[in-house]
């Protein structure tokens, strides 16, 4: 019996190696993170999107100290997703149709380093990716003016406060959400109606 219990373990185990290798995260800047945040959580083949801050050069960083401007760090989600039902190419397609990849540490009204266009990559594959993406844009001129996202090496994820998660699912009848974030979705929405998550279609 203890042998059975032993096998069985070890095959929830491999099991679970299996499905986690799956598996692969990216970090992303495109303004205000609630923003970001809305639209990947209705993307099929995304597990889980957090939001918080990446890069600068302080420890900890919190909103308010981020808001600032002086910190380095910018407001990003982190995308865990399932390689088997999407992928690196389609999240980033999403990130350039969601927002304005063109306009330098700005988003509509946001203004500042924090709110800046960028791809915190964790392998040179990812990097690669992104660099293709973004010379295929140019290269097609999508946009009136040149790509500005930048590419920085991803070195540390800080959460944000409970708060900012799940933002607009939370607050849908606020302002912000209706002026802001409602648009932005109804975008997505649209151009990518048949990659939604099931309860959405």
């Amino acid at each position: 019996m203890m042998a059975f219990v032993v096998t069985v373990t070890a095959f929830a185990q491999k099991k679970e190696m299996r499905s986690d290798s799956n598996l692969e995260t990216i970090t992303l800047g495109g303004g205000c993170f609630w923003c970001v945040e809305a639209i990947y959580e209705n993307l099929d083949g995304v597990t889980s999107v957090v939001s918080g801050f990446s890069g600068g050069n302080i420890t900890k960083p919190d909103y308010e100290n981020v808001s600032t401007g002086t910190t380095g760090a910018a407001e990003v989600v982190q995308i865990t997703y399932d390689k088997t039902k999407t992928n690196l190419d389609e999240i980033l397609k999403v990130f350039f149709t969601v927002h304005d990849p063109t306009t330098l540490n700005r988003q509509g009204a946001d203004i500042g380093t924090q709110y800046r266009s960028v791809i915190f990559y964790r392998n040179n594959k990812q990097k690669e990716i992104a660099e293709n993406i973004i010379r295929s844009l140019n290269k097609a001129k999508v946009y009136d003016k040149p790509v500005v996202t930048s590419l920085e090496p991803f070195r540390k994820f800080y959460k944000a406060e409970d708060y900012h998660q799940d933002y607009y699912a939370k607050n849908k009848n606020k302002q912000y959400c209706e002026l802001v974030i409602q648009p932005k979705l109804e975008k997505f929405e649209k151009v990518f109606k048949d990659r939604l998550k099931k309860k959405n279609k």
